[in-house]
């Protein structure tokens, strides 16, 4: 009995292995506003498996041809060998004849960071992801799990809603929740604070990309905390974010595209307007704005 309970246990969870997503995404060329993205789809049932681009995002009211962005596609199988490719039309890809596993790989031009599109350069990769990450429809139900492989002599990080798995691999539930998570990469500075809220403790993490000074950072911090237990007391209290963590992503750069847009546990918040220039008194506005959706 106990063999036979242990035996099922293996197998349950390599069929959930079996059944998670997996992607990395590098920039080696990021001087050129290029990523490389991979993805693998394992177990796979039908035949045929569409690729797809996204053509909305959250919180945009407007179609957008993500697919616009992507070139030098192809498709593997768990051999290595090349896969037919379709294209019913200029967003989806149809992968034909595998053998149970397809590996896609394609390179991704970006080039514009604000709440919507994705940047990638020798400053950061700003990444929203609808933007970023082609997706199968037909495997939306299934935990996702993805390398953000960065660049090391840039002393690049990771800032994310994303759960860490372990190094620089974080992981979603499904598809829904990974296309809700922005992701900043870059040598970025953190700050946080803990608010008590109904007997419970959750974490409030400012992480601002930026060429200012760690002092003005503590100064504009204070007041993001100010922002934030003020509008604590407009509800009475905040809402439950998952993990006890929400994560404000502030890029306030001259390559940026001044924009703010919320998400589940985060929020994109960009800016071409430094702390030292003008952006300590303009910038918090939308920090506001953006947290009060929450």
């Amino acid at each position: 009995m106990k063999f036979t309970f242990t035996f099922l246990l293996c197998c349950a969870g390599s069929i959930l292995f079996a059944q998670t997503n997996h992607y990395d995404i590098s920039f080696e060329n990021a001087v050129h506003h290029e990523a490389v993205v991979n993805g693998t789809f394992p177990d796979l049932k039908a035949d045929t498996v569409a690729f797809r681009m996204s053509r909305s995002s959250p919180g945009r009211y407007a179609l957008h041809e993500f697919a616009k962005n992507v070139y030098s596609f192809k498709a593997t199988d768990g051999k290595g060998k090349i896969l037919e490719v379709l294209r019913p039309d200029p967003y989806q890809w149809q992968v034909v004849g595998h053998d149970g596993t397809i590996t896609i790989n394609y390179t991704l031009f970006a080039n514009r960071g604000g709440g919507t599109y994705s940047q990638v350069d020798e400053t950061h990769a700003h990444l929203n992801i609808p933007a970023t990450f082609m997706y199968a429809p037909a495997l939306s139900d299934r935990k996702i799990e993805v390398d953000f492989k960065v660049r090391k002599d840039l002393k690049w990080k990771v800032a994310t809603q994303l759960p860490l798995v372990s190094g620089t691999t974080y992981s979603a539930p499904n598809l829904y929740y990974f296309m809700d998570s922005p992701t900043e990469i870059s040598n970025h500075s953190v700050r946080e604070f803990e608010v008590e809220d109904n007997g419970k403790k959750q974490k409030i993490r400012f992480v601002l990309h930026h060429n200012g000074t760690d002092e003005e950072l503590d100064a504009y911090f204070e007041n993001v905390k100010k922002t934030v237990l003020a509008e604590k007391e407009v509800y009475g209290e905040l809402p439950e974010f998952d993990y006890g963590i929400y994560t404000f992503l502030a890029c306030y750069m001259p390559n940026a595209s001044g924009d703010g847009m919320e998400h589940r546990n985060s929020t994109i918040l960009t800016s071409t307007r430094s702390l030292a220039n003008g952006g300590m008194e303009g910038n918090i506005g939308t920090v506001s704005h953006e947290f009060f959706h929450a």
